[in-house]
């Protein structure tokens, strides 16, 4: 009778288990996958200043970018003459705001887009983690 107990608990949690692990590869897949661009989306770029400049530059910056359409909020450090922005894909792209910048202000200045070994070694958590290993296997196999 006690053999019993014990292989009806052990058949319980890992049953319980299992559905565990079920629900969390359907999360990971649902959350992983990509989304097409609506009104709610938002995407971050970077311009490199190549000068330095003050704070009072940094202000400047600032303040043009935040009248540009479709920008939602930045971040101008003046120690490393870099300019940080979050915009909406869906009103204006991050070309077209580096492009005016250089147009409209007396500042040399890139855009700064990482290489594709860079994007891809972006997160070092996120190639060893468990969860994207399972996300690598369920992309494998759908």
């Amino acid at each position: 009778m006690q053999k019993r107990t014990w292989k009806r608990i052990a058949l319980g949690v890992l049953s319980g288990t299992g559905l565990l692990v079920i629900v969390l590869c359907v999360h990971i897949y649902i959350v992983t996958r990509p989304k097409p661009i609506d009104a709610h989306t938002r995407a971050m770029a970077r311009i490199d200043i190549r000068q330095a400049i003050t704070q009072t530059d940094a202000d400047k910056i600032t303040c043009w970018l935040y009248q540009q359409k479709g920008v939602d909020h930045v971040l101008v450090n003046p120690k490393s003459d870099i300019a940080v922005f979050t915009f909406f894909p869906i009103k204006t792209t991050a070309s077209q705001v580096v492009s005016a910048f250089k147009a409209q202000l007396p500042y040399k200045a890139e855009r700064f887009i990482p290489s594709e070994e860079a994007m891809k070694s972006g997160c070092p958590v996120a190639s060893t983690s468990i969860s994207y290993r399972v996300y690598g296997f369920f992309k494998h196999i759908f």
